[in-house]
């Protein structure tokens, strides 16, 4: 997938530098989030899938992807690496949260 990423961004001349994906990033999920209160006339329902919400995932996560390929951080790799470290401390404490 994250090939594909960078081949589109390669085809359109879309680079640009991390600072910016990571804005456009922060800006997407923004959005989705927007489209999570309107979906739960803000939270007052439960959320439901809807169209808008699956388009807003698809941009968080070619943003996601893209400031991967500014900064040539392996995607997969660090999923692998997050899930990996979450393991460890579930198995250690019972729960995949940092304590920070």
């Amino acid at each position: 997938m994250q090939k594909s990423v960078l081949d589109f961004i390669e085809k359109y001349s879309l680079r640009t530098d991390a600072q910016t994906r990571y804005i456009d990033l922060v800006s997407e999920v923004g959005e989705l989030g927007k489209e999570f209160l309107l979906c739960t006339n803000y939270g007052k329902n439960q959320a439901v899938l809807n169209e808008k919400i699956a388009d807003e995932i698809g941009d968080c996560i070619f943003s996601l992807m893209a400031l991967c390929c500014e900064l040539e951080v392996d995607f997969e790799m660090a999923l692998q690496n997050a899930l990996a470290k979450y393991e460890k401390r579930f198995n250690s404490k019972g729960s995949v949260g940092s304590d920070e």
